[in-house]
Protein backbone atom coordinates (compact mmCIF):
# COMPACT_ATOMS: atom_id res chain seq x y z
CA UNK A 1 0.00 0.00 0.00
CA UNK A 2 1.22 3.67 -1.18
CA UNK A 3 2.83 5.74 1.52
CA UNK A 4 0.00 8.43 0.78
CA UNK A 5 -2.93 5.79 1.47
CA UNK A 6 -1.16 5.01 4.58
CA UNK A 7 -0.74 8.84 5.27
CA UNK A 8 -4.15 9.10 4.71
CA UNK A 9 -5.75 6.87 7.26
CA UNK A 10 -3.50 8.07 9.95
CA UNK A 11 -5.64 10.89 9.95
CA UNK A 12 -8.34 9.81 10.04
CA UNK A 13 -8.87 9.28 13.84
CA UNK A 14 -12.51 8.31 15.13
CA UNK A 15 -13.41 7.29 19.14
CA UNK A 16 -12.27 4.46 20.18
CA UNK A 17 -13.52 1.43 22.61
CA UNK A 18 -12.20 -0.83 25.06
CA UNK A 19 -11.65 -0.68 28.84
CA UNK A 20 -11.66 2.32 31.24
CA UNK A 21 -13.29 5.28 29.63
CA UNK A 22 -11.07 8.49 29.61
CA UNK A 23 -14.44 10.47 30.67
CA UNK A 24 -14.31 8.29 34.28
CA UNK A 25 -10.80 8.07 34.98
CA UNK A 26 -11.03 10.91 37.11
CA UNK A 27 -10.56 11.10 41.30
CA UNK A 28 -14.23 12.38 41.22
CA UNK A 29 -15.65 9.62 39.30
CA UNK A 30 -13.59 7.23 41.21
CA UNK A 31 -14.87 8.31 44.83
CA UNK A 32 -18.84 8.25 43.55
CA UNK A 33 -17.86 5.12 41.94
CA UNK A 34 -19.87 6.21 38.61
CA UNK A 35 -19.30 5.80 35.46
CA UNK A 36 -22.24 7.34 33.53
CA UNK A 37 -20.92 9.86 31.05
CA UNK A 38 -23.38 12.08 28.84
CA UNK A 39 -23.76 11.14 25.17
CA UNK A 40 -22.80 14.16 22.70
CA UNK A 41 -26.28 13.92 20.95
CA UNK A 42 -27.62 15.65 23.85
CA UNK A 43 -25.60 16.43 26.86
CA UNK A 44 -27.18 13.93 29.24
CA UNK A 45 -25.94 11.33 31.06
CA UNK A 46 -26.27 7.94 29.05
CA UNK A 47 -28.49 10.05 26.58
CA UNK A 48 -30.97 9.67 29.06
CA UNK A 49 -33.00 12.29 27.54
CA UNK A 50 -33.27 10.97 24.37
CA UNK A 51 -34.46 7.91 26.28
CA UNK A 52 -31.22 5.68 25.28
CA UNK A 53 -30.57 4.93 28.76
CA UNK A 54 -29.91 5.74 32.00
CA UNK A 55 -27.49 6.33 34.99
CA UNK A 56 -28.14 2.78 37.69
CA UNK A 57 -27.14 0.62 40.20
CA UNK A 58 -25.08 -2.48 38.83
CA UNK A 59 -26.60 -5.72 39.42
CA UNK A 60 -24.16 -8.64 40.88
CA UNK A 61 -24.73 -12.03 40.23
CA UNK A 62 -25.25 -13.81 43.66
CA UNK A 63 -24.51 -17.42 41.93
CA UNK A 64 -21.59 -19.09 44.17
CA UNK A 65 -18.57 -19.44 42.40
CA UNK A 66 -15.85 -22.56 41.99
CA UNK A 67 -13.46 -23.66 44.04
CA UNK A 68 -10.46 -22.76 42.13
CA UNK A 69 -9.61 -19.07 43.82
CA UNK A 70 -9.70 -19.04 47.78
CA UNK A 71 -10.02 -15.19 48.29
CA UNK A 72 -12.12 -12.24 48.64
CA UNK A 73 -11.84 -8.73 48.49
CA UNK A 74 -8.05 -9.31 47.14
CA UNK A 75 -8.29 -8.54 43.40
CA UNK A 76 -9.89 -5.35 41.58
CA UNK A 77 -11.60 -8.03 39.13
CA UNK A 78 -14.10 -9.46 42.03
CA UNK A 79 -16.97 -8.20 40.91
CA UNK A 80 -16.43 -6.37 38.33
CA UNK A 81 -16.53 -3.36 37.57
CA UNK A 82 -17.62 -2.58 41.43
CA UNK A 83 -14.40 -1.79 42.57
CA UNK A 84 -13.93 1.17 40.62
CA UNK A 85 -17.14 1.58 39.53
CA UNK A 86 -21.01 0.64 41.20
CA UNK A 87 -23.16 2.92 38.47
CA UNK A 88 -22.88 3.03 35.00
CA UNK A 89 -25.03 3.09 32.19
CA UNK A 90 -27.66 0.70 31.34
CA UNK A 91 -28.72 1.40 27.70
CA UNK A 92 -32.16 0.76 26.61
CA UNK A 93 -33.64 -0.96 22.96
CA UNK A 94 -30.40 -1.38 20.76
CA UNK A 95 -28.41 1.03 22.54
CA UNK A 96 -24.67 0.22 23.60
CA UNK A 97 -21.70 2.29 24.92
CA UNK A 98 -20.64 3.21 28.14
CA UNK A 99 -22.36 6.31 27.49
CA UNK A 100 -25.16 4.63 25.09
CA UNK A 101 -23.61 6.25 22.14
CA UNK A 102 -23.53 3.28 19.88
CA UNK A 103 -25.77 0.12 18.54
CA UNK A 104 -25.48 -3.00 20.00
CA UNK A 105 -23.43 -5.56 17.82
CA UNK A 106 -25.53 -6.47 14.17
CA UNK A 107 -27.54 -3.23 14.59
CA UNK A 108 -26.92 0.00 12.88
CA UNK A 109 -28.88 3.39 12.09
CA UNK A 110 -29.39 6.94 13.72
CA UNK A 111 -31.61 4.70 15.96
CA UNK A 112 -30.03 1.74 16.00
CA UNK A 113 -32.98 0.23 14.21
CA UNK A 114 -31.56 -1.24 11.21
CA UNK A 115 -30.28 -5.06 11.38
CA UNK A 116 -27.19 -5.41 9.61
CA UNK A 117 -25.40 -8.89 9.38
CA UNK A 118 -21.54 -8.60 7.71
CA UNK A 119 -19.08 -11.85 5.88
CA UNK A 120 -15.99 -12.84 8.03
CA UNK A 121 -13.86 -14.37 4.83
CA UNK A 122 -10.78 -16.83 4.69
CA UNK A 123 -7.84 -14.63 4.41
CA UNK A 124 -6.53 -16.67 1.65
CA UNK A 125 -9.79 -15.57 -0.42
CA UNK A 126 -9.06 -11.77 -0.43
CA UNK A 127 -7.84 -9.96 -3.14
CA UNK A 128 -4.63 -8.60 -3.13
CA UNK A 129 -5.95 -4.61 -2.32
CA UNK A 130 -8.50 -6.42 0.02
CA UNK A 131 -5.62 -8.03 1.88
CA UNK A 132 -3.15 -5.29 1.72
CA UNK A 133 -5.93 -3.04 3.08
CA UNK A 134 -6.63 -4.64 6.11
CA UNK A 135 -2.64 -4.90 7.01
CA UNK A 136 -2.37 -1.36 6.55
CA UNK A 137 -5.61 -0.73 8.99
CA UNK A 138 -3.83 -3.29 11.31
CA UNK A 139 -0.76 -0.96 10.80
CA UNK A 140 -3.38 2.02 11.93
CA UNK A 141 -4.77 0.52 14.61
CA UNK A 142 -1.33 0.38 15.79
CA UNK A 143 0.19 4.14 15.27
CA UNK A 144 -3.59 5.61 16.61
CA UNK A 145 -4.34 6.80 20.17
CA UNK A 146 -7.34 5.89 21.12
CA UNK A 147 -9.71 8.62 22.14
CA UNK A 148 -12.05 7.22 24.65
CA UNK A 149 -10.34 5.01 26.46
CA UNK A 150 -7.25 4.72 29.04
CA UNK A 151 -5.60 1.81 30.81
CA UNK A 152 -5.03 1.79 34.54
CA UNK A 153 -1.37 1.60 35.10
CA UNK A 154 -2.11 1.07 39.38
CA UNK A 155 -4.54 -1.30 41.18
CA UNK A 156 -7.30 0.36 43.08
CA UNK A 157 -5.38 0.50 46.43
CA UNK A 158 -2.64 2.01 44.85
CA UNK A 159 -4.49 4.50 43.27
CA UNK A 160 -5.18 5.45 47.52
CA UNK A 161 -8.94 3.99 46.76
CA UNK A 162 -9.34 6.43 43.68
CA UNK A 163 -8.13 10.01 44.85
CA UNK A 164 -5.01 9.18 43.26
CA UNK A 165 -5.93 8.10 39.14
CA UNK A 166 -3.16 5.97 37.45
CA UNK A 167 -4.48 5.83 34.37
CA UNK A 168 -2.48 6.67 30.69
CA UNK A 169 -2.96 6.61 26.93
CA UNK A 170 -2.83 3.58 24.69
CA UNK A 171 -3.14 3.34 20.92
CA UNK A 172 -5.71 1.39 19.73
CA UNK A 173 -4.29 -2.03 18.77
CA UNK A 174 -2.05 -2.05 22.50
CA UNK A 175 -5.42 -1.26 24.01
CA UNK A 176 -6.66 -4.82 22.97
CA UNK A 177 -3.02 -6.41 24.15
CA UNK A 178 -3.81 -4.70 27.48
CA UNK A 179 -7.51 -5.98 27.86
CA UNK A 180 -6.09 -9.74 27.18
CA UNK A 181 -3.81 -9.48 29.32
CA UNK A 182 -5.17 -7.62 32.19
CA UNK A 183 -7.91 -10.52 31.97
CA UNK A 184 -5.45 -13.41 32.39
CA UNK A 185 -3.07 -11.42 34.72
CA UNK A 186 -1.89 -12.82 38.46
CA UNK A 187 -3.67 -11.70 41.51
CA UNK A 188 -1.06 -9.82 43.45
CA UNK A 189 -1.79 -10.63 47.16
CA UNK A 190 1.35 -8.41 48.13
CA UNK A 191 4.95 -8.41 48.97
CA UNK A 192 6.27 -11.00 46.81
CA UNK A 193 3.23 -13.21 46.63
CA UNK A 194 0.81 -13.90 43.77
CA UNK A 195 -2.06 -16.36 42.81
CA UNK A 196 -1.61 -17.82 39.57
CA UNK A 197 -4.79 -19.97 38.99
CA UNK A 198 -7.19 -17.25 38.04
CA UNK A 199 -7.87 -16.24 34.98
CA UNK A 200 -11.19 -14.53 34.14
CA UNK A 201 -10.69 -15.26 30.07
CA UNK A 202 -9.55 -18.79 29.89
CA UNK A 203 -9.71 -22.32 31.62
CA UNK A 204 -13.27 -22.23 32.14
CA UNK A 205 -16.94 -21.39 30.45
CA UNK A 206 -16.29 -17.92 29.42
CA UNK A 207 -13.11 -18.31 27.40
CA UNK A 208 -15.50 -18.84 23.96
CA UNK A 209 -17.84 -16.14 24.61
CA UNK A 210 -14.87 -13.46 26.10
CA UNK A 211 -13.12 -13.83 23.16
CA UNK A 212 -16.17 -13.27 20.78
CA UNK A 213 -16.73 -10.44 22.70
CA UNK A 214 -13.11 -9.28 22.47
CA UNK A 215 -13.21 -9.82 18.22
CA UNK A 216 -16.72 -7.83 18.29
CA UNK A 217 -15.17 -4.77 20.33
CA UNK A 218 -11.93 -5.21 17.87
CA UNK A 219 -13.42 -5.14 14.97
CA UNK A 220 -15.66 -2.21 15.83
CA UNK A 221 -12.46 0.19 16.50
CA UNK A 222 -11.42 -0.59 13.45
CA UNK A 223 -14.52 0.31 11.77
CA UNK A 224 -14.54 3.39 13.56
CA UNK A 225 -10.69 4.38 12.95
CA UNK A 226 -10.72 3.39 9.55
CA UNK A 227 -14.40 4.63 8.74
CA UNK A 228 -14.91 1.59 6.37
CA UNK A 229 -18.35 0.08 8.43
CA UNK A 230 -18.12 -3.03 6.12
CA UNK A 231 -14.24 -4.48 7.28
CA UNK A 232 -14.82 -7.82 8.88
CA UNK A 233 -11.77 -9.66 10.62
CA UNK A 234 -10.35 -12.45 8.31
CA UNK A 235 -9.79 -15.94 9.34
CA UNK A 236 -6.81 -18.54 9.01
CA UNK A 237 -8.45 -21.72 8.54
CA UNK A 238 -5.32 -23.61 10.12
CA UNK A 239 -6.72 -27.30 9.41
CA UNK A 240 -4.20 -29.82 8.24
CA UNK A 241 -1.71 -27.15 7.70
CA UNK A 242 1.87 -28.70 7.63
CA UNK A 243 3.66 -25.11 8.37
CA UNK A 244 2.43 -21.58 9.33
CA UNK A 245 1.20 -20.69 5.61
CA UNK A 246 0.20 -16.79 7.05
CA UNK A 247 4.23 -16.68 7.89
CA UNK A 248 5.18 -14.63 4.54
CA UNK A 249 5.73 -11.24 4.14
CA UNK A 250 3.11 -11.07 1.69
CA UNK A 251 0.73 -12.04 5.06
CA UNK A 252 1.71 -11.31 8.51
CA UNK A 253 5.42 -11.36 8.14
CA UNK A 254 7.79 -13.33 7.13
CA UNK A 255 11.33 -15.38 8.82
CA UNK A 256 14.36 -12.97 9.73
CA UNK A 257 17.13 -14.04 7.28
CA UNK A 258 19.40 -14.42 10.55
CA UNK A 259 17.66 -14.60 13.35
CA UNK A 260 15.03 -17.09 12.77
CA UNK A 261 12.75 -15.62 16.34
CA UNK A 262 12.76 -12.53 14.38
CA UNK A 263 10.35 -11.25 11.59
CA UNK A 264 11.60 -10.18 8.21
CA UNK A 265 12.51 -6.97 7.71
CA UNK A 266 11.02 -6.60 4.78
CA UNK A 267 7.61 -6.62 6.72
CA UNK A 268 6.42 -3.68 8.98
CA UNK A 269 4.97 -6.32 11.36
CA UNK A 270 9.07 -6.14 12.06
CA UNK A 271 9.08 -2.88 13.81
CA UNK A 272 6.42 -3.23 15.81
CA UNK A 273 6.95 -3.21 19.57
CA UNK A 274 5.17 -5.47 22.33
CA UNK A 275 3.74 -5.02 25.55
CA UNK A 276 2.70 -6.79 28.71
CA UNK A 277 5.20 -10.03 27.99
CA UNK A 278 6.75 -9.87 31.44
CA UNK A 279 4.48 -11.36 33.70
CA UNK A 280 7.05 -12.02 36.22
CA UNK A 281 8.97 -8.77 36.59
CA UNK A 282 5.10 -8.02 37.13
CA UNK A 283 4.35 -10.06 39.69
CA UNK A 284 8.18 -9.47 41.57
CA UNK A 285 7.12 -5.39 41.45
CA UNK A 286 3.53 -5.80 42.53
CA UNK A 287 2.65 -3.95 39.79
CA UNK A 288 0.52 -3.39 36.35
CA UNK A 289 1.98 -3.27 32.82
CA UNK A 290 1.88 -0.10 32.08
CA UNK A 291 2.22 -0.74 28.30
CA UNK A 292 5.92 -0.03 27.80
CA UNK A 293 7.78 -0.96 24.89
CA UNK A 294 9.36 -4.15 25.56
CA UNK A 295 11.02 -4.96 22.22
CA UNK A 296 9.77 -6.56 18.79
CA UNK A 297 7.44 -9.51 18.12
CA UNK A 298 9.13 -12.88 18.66
CA UNK A 299 7.99 -15.76 16.75
CA UNK A 300 9.52 -19.06 15.30
CA UNK A 301 6.99 -21.28 14.35
CA UNK A 302 6.76 -25.10 13.85
CA UNK A 303 10.36 -25.11 16.56
CA UNK A 304 8.20 -25.33 19.25
CA UNK A 305 8.25 -28.55 21.62
CA UNK A 306 7.45 -31.51 19.96
CA UNK A 307 6.34 -33.33 22.69
CA UNK A 308 3.86 -31.09 23.59
CA UNK A 309 2.38 -30.11 20.41
CA UNK A 310 3.54 -32.64 17.34
CA UNK A 311 1.61 -30.33 14.72
CA UNK A 312 -1.07 -27.98 13.90
CA UNK A 313 -4.42 -29.42 14.34
CA UNK A 314 -6.43 -31.42 12.19
CA UNK A 315 -9.74 -31.62 10.51
CA UNK A 316 -10.90 -34.99 12.11
CA UNK A 317 -9.82 -33.83 15.73
CA UNK A 318 -12.06 -30.10 14.77
CA UNK A 319 -15.09 -32.74 13.93
CA UNK A 320 -14.53 -35.30 16.86
CA UNK A 321 -14.86 -31.63 19.21
CA UNK A 322 -17.94 -31.14 17.18
CA UNK A 323 -19.63 -34.08 17.79
CA UNK A 324 -19.20 -33.07 21.91
CA UNK A 325 -22.64 -32.65 23.05
CA UNK A 326 -21.69 -31.19 26.24
CA UNK A 327 -20.37 -27.45 26.68
CA UNK A 328 -19.04 -27.90 29.94
CA UNK A 329 -18.50 -30.72 32.40
CA UNK A 330 -17.16 -31.28 35.82
CA UNK A 331 -15.25 -28.79 37.88
CA UNK A 332 -16.07 -26.40 34.74
CA UNK A 333 -11.56 -25.96 34.44
CA UNK A 334 -8.69 -27.13 32.53
CA UNK A 335 -9.45 -30.36 34.11
CA UNK A 336 -12.93 -30.91 32.59
CA UNK A 337 -12.94 -34.19 30.91
CA UNK A 338 -15.78 -34.70 27.54
CA UNK A 339 -16.43 -30.72 27.75
CA UNK A 340 -16.51 -29.13 24.10
CA UNK A 341 -15.16 -25.76 25.38
CA UNK A 342 -12.37 -27.88 27.26
CA UNK A 343 -11.98 -29.55 23.94
CA UNK A 344 -11.61 -26.33 21.63
CA UNK A 345 -9.63 -24.66 23.83
CA UNK A 346 -6.57 -27.53 24.29
CA UNK A 347 -6.39 -28.81 27.48
CA UNK A 348 -8.14 -31.63 26.47
CA UNK A 349 -7.03 -34.71 23.73
CA UNK A 350 -9.19 -33.82 20.56
CA UNK A 351 -8.93 -37.11 19.81
CA UNK A 352 -10.75 -38.14 23.56
CA UNK A 353 -12.14 -35.37 25.02
CA UNK A 354 -10.37 -36.54 28.31
CA UNK A 355 -8.18 -33.51 29.90
CA UNK A 356 -4.55 -33.77 29.44
CA UNK A 357 -2.55 -30.17 30.51
CA UNK A 358 0.70 -32.28 29.26
CA UNK A 359 -0.42 -31.58 25.95
CA UNK A 360 -2.12 -28.79 24.13
CA UNK A 361 -4.42 -29.27 21.67
CA UNK A 362 -6.48 -27.29 19.12
CA UNK A 363 -6.44 -23.48 20.10
CA UNK A 364 -3.74 -24.02 22.27
CA UNK A 365 -1.63 -26.01 19.81
CA UNK A 366 -1.58 -23.04 16.95
CA UNK A 367 -0.56 -20.36 20.32
CA UNK A 368 2.48 -22.92 21.01
CA UNK A 369 3.29 -23.82 17.63
CA UNK A 370 4.19 -19.93 16.93
CA UNK A 371 6.75 -20.28 19.67
CA UNK A 372 7.47 -16.46 20.15
CA UNK A 373 5.11 -13.91 21.96
CA UNK A 374 1.95 -15.90 20.20
CA UNK A 375 3.10 -18.21 23.77
CA UNK A 376 2.54 -16.58 26.39
CA UNK A 377 -0.60 -16.03 27.43
CA UNK A 378 -0.89 -12.26 28.78
CA UNK A 379 0.67 -11.16 25.69
CA UNK A 380 -0.73 -13.76 23.06
CA UNK A 381 -2.35 -10.93 21.37
CA UNK A 382 0.67 -8.59 20.35
CA UNK A 383 1.56 -10.97 17.39
CA UNK A 384 -1.60 -9.69 14.71
CA UNK A 385 -1.80 -13.44 13.90
CA UNK A 386 -3.69 -13.61 16.98
CA UNK A 387 -7.43 -12.18 15.65
CA UNK A 388 -6.83 -14.53 12.37
CA UNK A 389 -6.20 -17.52 14.90
CA UNK A 390 -9.42 -16.60 18.11
CA UNK A 391 -11.72 -15.70 14.16
CA UNK A 392 -11.24 -19.44 13.26
CA UNK A 393 -11.22 -20.59 16.93
CA UNK A 394 -14.71 -18.44 17.01
CA UNK A 395 -16.39 -20.05 14.25
CA UNK A 396 -16.02 -23.63 15.57
CA UNK A 397 -17.59 -22.59 18.82
CA UNK A 398 -20.47 -20.87 16.09
CA UNK A 399 -20.57 -24.07 14.46
CA UNK A 400 -21.72 -26.42 17.48
CA UNK A 401 -23.69 -23.49 18.48
CA UNK A 402 -25.51 -23.88 14.72
CA UNK A 403 -25.38 -27.93 15.55
CA UNK A 404 -26.51 -28.17 18.64
CA UNK A 405 -28.47 -25.53 19.13
CA UNK A 406 -28.10 -25.27 23.04
CA UNK A 407 -30.53 -23.17 25.32
CA UNK A 408 -29.04 -20.65 27.24
CA UNK A 409 -29.42 -23.07 30.63
CA UNK A 410 -26.81 -25.03 29.25
CA UNK A 411 -24.04 -22.21 29.67
CA UNK A 412 -23.19 -22.90 33.69
CA UNK A 413 -25.19 -20.59 35.75
CA UNK A 414 -23.18 -21.18 39.05
CA UNK A 415 -19.92 -23.35 40.56
CA UNK A 416 -17.61 -22.19 37.60
CA UNK A 417 -14.62 -20.28 38.34
CA UNK A 418 -14.66 -16.81 39.32
CA UNK A 419 -15.58 -14.50 36.33
CA UNK A 420 -17.23 -17.10 34.49
CA UNK A 421 -20.78 -17.71 35.56
CA UNK A 422 -23.40 -17.31 32.96
CA UNK A 423 -24.68 -12.91 34.53
CA UNK A 424 -20.61 -12.37 35.50
CA UNK A 425 -19.99 -9.42 33.96
CA UNK A 426 -16.47 -9.66 31.51
CA UNK A 427 -13.64 -8.85 32.67
CA UNK A 428 -12.09 -5.77 31.77
CA UNK A 429 -15.24 -4.52 29.50
CA UNK A 430 -16.78 -1.28 30.11
CA UNK A 431 -19.55 -1.22 28.61
CA UNK A 432 -20.78 -4.10 30.38
CA UNK A 433 -21.26 -7.44 28.92
CA UNK A 434 -22.66 -10.66 30.69
CA UNK A 435 -20.92 -14.19 29.35
CA UNK A 436 -24.60 -15.55 28.48
CA UNK A 437 -25.47 -13.06 26.55
CA UNK A 438 -22.70 -14.05 23.84
CA UNK A 439 -23.78 -18.00 24.06
CA UNK A 440 -25.73 -17.27 21.14
CA UNK A 441 -25.89 -18.08 17.04
CA UNK A 442 -23.18 -15.18 15.22
CA UNK A 443 -26.04 -13.73 12.74
CA UNK A 444 -27.76 -12.60 16.35
CA UNK A 445 -24.90 -10.47 16.74
CA UNK A 446 -24.67 -9.12 12.94
CA UNK A 447 -21.86 -11.39 11.58
CA UNK A 448 -21.76 -14.19 9.51
CA UNK A 449 -18.63 -16.69 8.50
CA UNK A 450 -18.20 -17.20 4.82
CA UNK A 451 -17.25 -20.96 4.53
CA UNK A 452 -20.46 -21.53 7.03
CA UNK A 453 -23.14 -20.00 4.97
CA UNK A 454 -26.12 -21.43 3.16
CA UNK A 455 -28.47 -18.73 1.69
CA UNK A 456 -31.43 -21.11 1.02
CA UNK A 457 -30.83 -23.73 4.00
CA UNK A 458 -30.21 -21.41 6.16
CA UNK A 459 -33.36 -19.24 5.35
CA UNK A 460 -35.71 -22.29 5.61
CA UNK A 461 -34.49 -23.55 8.50
CA UNK A 462 -34.73 -19.57 10.24
CA UNK A 463 -38.63 -19.59 8.98
CA UNK A 464 -38.60 -23.22 10.66
CA UNK A 465 -37.24 -22.56 14.15
CA UNK A 466 -39.47 -20.40 15.38
CA UNK A 467 -42.26 -23.70 15.15
CA UNK A 468 -40.61 -26.06 16.11
CA UNK A 469 -39.78 -24.61 19.14
CA UNK A 470 -43.31 -23.86 20.06
CA UNK A 471 -44.35 -27.30 18.82
CA UNK A 472 -41.34 -28.40 21.18
CA UNK A 473 -42.54 -26.93 23.91
CA UNK A 474 -46.45 -28.07 23.92
CA UNK A 475 -45.35 -31.39 22.64
CA UNK A 476 -47.17 -33.12 25.61
CA UNK A 477 -50.22 -31.28 24.98
CA UNK A 478 -50.20 -31.99 21.56
CA UNK A 479 -49.86 -35.74 22.10
CA UNK A 480 -53.09 -35.79 24.48
CA UNK A 481 -55.14 -33.86 21.86
CA UNK A 482 -54.49 -37.00 19.74
CA UNK A 483 -54.67 -39.32 21.66
CA UNK A 484 -58.62 -37.63 23.01
CA UNK A 485 -59.26 -36.59 19.27
CA UNK A 486 -58.95 -40.12 18.20
CA UNK A 487 -60.79 -41.66 20.91
CA UNK A 488 -63.62 -39.15 19.86
CA UNK A 489 -63.32 -40.22 16.20
CA UNK A 490 -63.99 -43.97 17.27
CA UNK A 491 -66.76 -43.48 19.26
CA UNK A 492 -68.43 -41.69 16.71
CA UNK A 493 -67.66 -43.97 14.22
CA UNK A 494 -69.39 -46.49 16.13
CA UNK A 495 -72.54 -44.89 16.71
CA UNK A 496 -73.16 -44.14 12.98
CA UNK A 497 -72.28 -47.51 11.87
CA UNK A 498 -74.41 -48.70 14.40
CA UNK A 499 -77.18 -46.09 13.07
CA UNK A 500 -76.44 -47.09 9.79
CA UNK A 501 -77.08 -51.18 10.21
CA UNK A 502 -80.37 -50.35 12.09
CA UNK A 503 -81.78 -47.86 9.41
CA UNK A 504 -80.80 -50.47 6.85
CA UNK A 505 -82.96 -53.43 8.74
CA UNK A 506 -85.76 -51.33 9.66
CA UNK A 507 -85.76 -50.58 5.27
CA UNK A 508 -85.25 -54.32 4.13
CA UNK A 509 -88.77 -54.72 4.75
CA UNK A 510 -89.95 -52.35 2.42
CA UNK A 511 -87.65 -51.69 -0.28
CA UNK A 512 -86.71 -54.08 -3.20
CA UNK A 513 -83.71 -55.66 -3.17
CA UNK A 514 -81.40 -53.28 -6.06
CA UNK A 515 -78.70 -55.72 -5.92
CA UNK A 516 -77.30 -59.28 -4.88
CA UNK A 517 -75.31 -59.45 -1.74
CA UNK A 518 -71.95 -60.83 -3.49
CA UNK A 519 -71.90 -57.23 -5.25
CA UNK A 520 -73.10 -55.47 -1.98
CA UNK A 521 -69.88 -56.23 -0.33
CA UNK A 522 -67.36 -55.08 -2.89
CA UNK A 523 -68.71 -51.49 -2.64
CA UNK A 524 -66.09 -49.08 -1.32
CA UNK A 525 -67.31 -46.19 0.91
CA UNK A 526 -65.29 -43.12 1.67
CA UNK A 527 -65.62 -42.08 4.96
CA UNK A 528 -66.63 -38.60 5.74
CA UNK A 529 -64.12 -38.17 8.85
Amino acid sequence: MSLFVMGFLLVILQPSAGQFPRACANSQSLLRKECCPPWDGDGSPCGELSSRGSCQNILLSQAPLGPQFPFSGVDDREDWPSVFYNRTCKCEGNFMGFNCGECKFGFSGLNCTERRLRTRRNIFQLTTSEKDKFLAYLNLAKNSPSQDYVIATGTYAQMNNGSNPMFRNINVYDLFVWMHYYASRDTLLGGSNVWRDIDFAHEAPGFLPWHRVFLLMWEREIQKITGDENFTIPYWDWRDAEDCVVCTNEYMGGRHPTNPNLLSPASFFSSWQVICTRSEEYNSQQALCNATSEGPILRNPGNNDKSRTPRLPSSAEVEFCLSLTQYESGPMDKMANYSFRNTLEGFADPRTAISNISQSGLHNALHIYMNGSMSQVQGSANDPIFVLHHAFVDSIFERWLRRHRPMLEVYPAANAPIGHNRENYMVPFIPLYRNGEFFKPSRELGYDYEYLQEPALDSFQEFLIPYLEQARQIWAWLVGAAVIGGVVTAVLTGLILACRKKRRGASSEIQPLLIESEDYNNISYQSNF
